[in-house]
């Protein structure tokens, strides 16, 4: 299926500052600019979530991750290339994001994406984009779009078209904290 349609609207909605519905590497996710606070901080209202529960921004490639982390360290790389399930990594020094988006201590969580449709999407933006999944805070993350809250699906200011008849179950990626030695803790399996 052509997305081309979608992206173009997705990107005129991201940068008006508006909140999207889009199919991820993973699940489906609730979309912004991450470097708009007023965009990020809807997110929050709209997943009832609290601000102190940061969300994760997706890439495209290893360099963008370097233009918002500020000294990431470059084994973790070499890990990512190793996965074979989608991974999120809890990087420290995150700059040039919304502040709201960064956890407390100042860090941030980043996938680096290989979905077609969300590789696309980054890459016309020419920002990190911010992905939670679907769902109100503490309910179950949606495997399909069938399964997405009509209150959410509402609240978005655009709903992606493709992928929406995917039955494929869809899971939310590993998350790792990368440490300073270089060893791994695993958050989310």
């Amino acid at each position: 299926m052509n997305f081309t349609a979608d992206v173009d609207r997705c990107l005129q909605v991201v940068q008006a500052g508006g909140i999207i519905l889009y199919p991820t590497d993973t699940v489906w996710g609730l979309g912004c600019d991450a470097t708009n606070p007023a965009a990020v901080q809807r997110i929050y209202q709209i997943k009832q979530r609290e601000e102190s529960k940061s969300m994760i921004v997706l890439l495209t490639a290893e360099r963008d991750v370097i233009k918002y982390v500020t000294q990431p360290d470059l084994r973790v790389f070499d890990y990512l290339d190793e996965t074979t399930k989608p991974t999120t990594v809890i990087y420290k020094g995150a700059i040039g994001m919304a502040p709201n988006l960064m956890a407390p201590d100042g860090s941030i969580a980043i996938r680096i994406v290989k979905d077609d449709f969300c590789t696309h999407l980054i890459k016309r933006l020419r920002k990190p984009l911010v992905s939670t999944s679907a769902n109100i805070s503490g309910k179950p993350a949606p495997a399909f779009f069938s399964t997405i809250d009509p209150a959410i699906i509402a609240a978005a200011d655009y709903v992606v078209q493709y992928r929406q008849d995917d039955t494929r179950a869809a899971q939310p990626s590993a998350v790792i904290r990368w440490n300073d030695d270089g060893t791994v803790t695993e958050l989310r399996k």
